[in-house]
């Protein structure tokens, strides 16, 4: 499993938006790319949010980034041109416990 995280700080006057956009664009326009088998969209204080996309494998994960990154990271650029700090890292799973 590939876990594709991307942290991004957002000026509080843009934290409503930003939202709004991840929720009803940016991360179901991901989901449709059937390059992730979950993801998961997450806050930290006002300004801090976490996306995390699960990839099956490193095939999959790579075929996002040669398919459909340039234009998610464009279309993003578009609606969020200044002021937001984005970090992306790439995990790799070692080993997963599962609810008992």
């Amino acid at each position: 499993m590939i876990f594709y995280e991307v942290s991004v700080t957002v000026p509080a006057q843009l934290s409503l938006a930003f939202e709004n956009y991840m929720r009803d664009k940016h991360i179901p326009e991901i989901w449709a790319t059937k390059c992730f088998v979950q993801i998961h969209f997450a806050k930290m204080g006002e300004d801090n949010y976490r996306t995390c996309y699960q990839a099956q494998s490193q095939a999959e994960y790579e075929r996002y980034l040669n398919d459909f990154a340039s234009a998610m990271r464009a279309d993003f650029m578009q609606h969020f041109p200044d002021g937001c700090q984005v970090q992306r890292q790439v995990w790799s799973s070692l080993q997963t416990w599962p609810a008992a």
